[in-house]
């Protein structure tokens, strides 16, 4: 067993590997990557399915949620800046608990990212595709085989897309980012100033019709504020994608603290806005669960043209989260292969600065599950994936502020025990009050991932071939 916890050594902050990529981003790109990857479908789409589970009290779910990810962000900022590096809480995970913990996160991430790319990028080809029909392109090359058709073929146009952008350069890609990300905020507050002057009070009568705790209701749906807050929570992560870049980072100590914490605030300020608006112009009911509650709200208070916006601005602006999470994925991807859980040679960055082998890698194995699989059915995977990942990270603060008290933290958490605590206890809560069918894909999905490591992974990571035991 002492094999399976044996841990990498910290590396002092402010000193970078031999290997690692050339930085090229500050805190504003950072933190535009971060609203990028945040502000998305989730908010376009999930608060139909909030308020379906929730009723008005969606309010208190979205509260929840960005709750938990305050805590967790707060113990990325401390982490990240501690210790900056390309693979995220797998690496944080590496070095505070062990090698087998490290893989199970790095696992999660991977179903974390590769599901949430695959379902945004079939997502904004559901935007699409209707533009492409009417121009006389083929119904069976936009929907996969689950839907009838033969490929989903938008949506593995638009991952292909995200790549290239990805390998012209991190900077560039960036800048293209931080455009579109103007676009969106300034969309979501066009749909703020449209509603609120339609607000009734009365609209949030009963304002918790379904309780607190998540149940199956008669209908058999899983209902309650805290059965919203599981699946809302898909909305607000995303800042995770910035640890990803913590190597390509100009002043990681002051940068990085900077995007996590504040694309954080500037997003759950939008959303309550935005959510609060929503209950508020238009009986709950009418919007729920709907696959278009925004622009399903603006057409029934008689803004149609405003309503249409919205609608083209999903298929303008969605591809920031792809480049994000895609851009997320590609680094964990290297800090694996680094270490010896993918093949070295993967890791290979091109004369650009960008890790080519390992980008090209990555958007293959989203295009494949966004283009055939029934990506719908497993989407909800992302969640738990993600609540893993950031339980570790929340355990890692409290883990190293005990093992290495003395390390330099240029970014220190205060009340670093309530914070990691936050995080663990109130991830394993959203964990908890996700549906079972998804804990149990979960558990087949880290069973498969922990015999993967026991015949593959213990023997070929580079700890193990240098002889280091835990």
């Amino acid at each position: 067993m002492s094999n399976w916890t044996r841990r990498k050594p910290l590396l002092p902050s402010g000193e970078r590997s031999a290997d690692a990529l050339p930085p090229s981003l500050s805190w504003p790109q950072l933190m535009a990557m971060g609203v990028g990857a945040i502000i998305g479908t989730g908010i376009l789409t999930l608060i139909g399915v909030g308020v379906d589970r929730a009723g008005p009290a969606v309010l208190i779910s979205f509260a929840i949620a960005g709750a938990v990810c305050a805590c967790a962000a707060l113990a990325y900022a401390e982490l990240s800046a501690m210790m900056p590096a390309a693979g995220s809480a797998y690496s944080y995970s590496y070095a505070g608990l062990g090698e087998v913990f490290a893989w199970v996160v790095g696992w999660s991430l991977i179903l974390e990212y590769s599901l949430v790319v695959s379902t945004v990028a079939v997502g904004w080809s559901g935007y699409a595709s209707p533009l492409l029909m009417g121009i006389g392109f083929p119904e069976a090359l936009t929907k996969g085989p689950e839907l009838g058709g033969l490929i989903n073929l938008p949506a593995v146009a638009i991952i292909a897309v995200v790549a290239g952008l990805l390998l012209l350069g991190t900077r560039e890609s960036a800048r293209i980012n931080s455009i579109l990300v103007v676009v969106k905020i300034v969309t979501l507050l066009l749909f703020v100033g449209y509603t609120l002057p339609h607000f009734d009070a009365a609209n949030l009568d009963p304002f918790m019709p379904y309780g607190y705790v998540a149940h199956i209701d008669g209908d058999g749906v899983q209902r309650g504020v805290m059965a919203a807050a599981a699946i809302i929570f898909f909305a607000f992560y995303g800042f995770d994608a910035i640890s990803t870049a913590a190597e390509e980072t100009k002043r990681p100590a002051r940068d990085l603290p900077i995007a996590i914490i504040g694309s954080m605030a500037v997003c759950t300020l939008i959303y309550m806005l935005v959510a609060a608006t929503a209950v508020g112009a238009t009986p709950f009911k009418t919007f729920a669960d709907s696959p278009e509650p925004l622009a399903l709200i603006l057409r029934s208070i008689g803004q149609g043209g405003i309503a249409q916006i919205v609608a083209t601005t999903a298929v303008v602006a969605l591809p920031t989260v792809l480049l994000a999470f895609l851009y997320g994925q590609s680094r964990i991807f290297l800090a694996m292969a680094r270490d010896g859980f993918l093949p070295h040679r993967l890791a290979h960055i091109s004369r650009r600065g960008t890790p080519t082998r390992i980008t090209l890698l990555t958007a293959l194995i989203v295009a494949v599950l966004a283009g055939l699989l029934p990506i719908g059915k497993v989407a909800a995977l992302a969640n738990a994936g993600t609540l893993i990942a950031f339980m570790a990270v929340g355990i890692c603060l409290l883990v190293l502020r005990r093992r290495a008290p003395d390390m330099p933290r240029p970014f220190r958490v205060r009340a670093a025990w309530f914070v990691g605590l936050g995080t663990v206890g109130g991830c394993l809560y959203l964990f908890l009050s996700l549906p079972v069918e998804t804990l149990l894909w979960c558990l087949i999905w880290n069973l498969i991932g922990l015999g993967l490591y026991a015949v593959y992974g213990q023997r070929q990571s580079r700890l193990a071939q240098t002889g280091v035991e835990g």
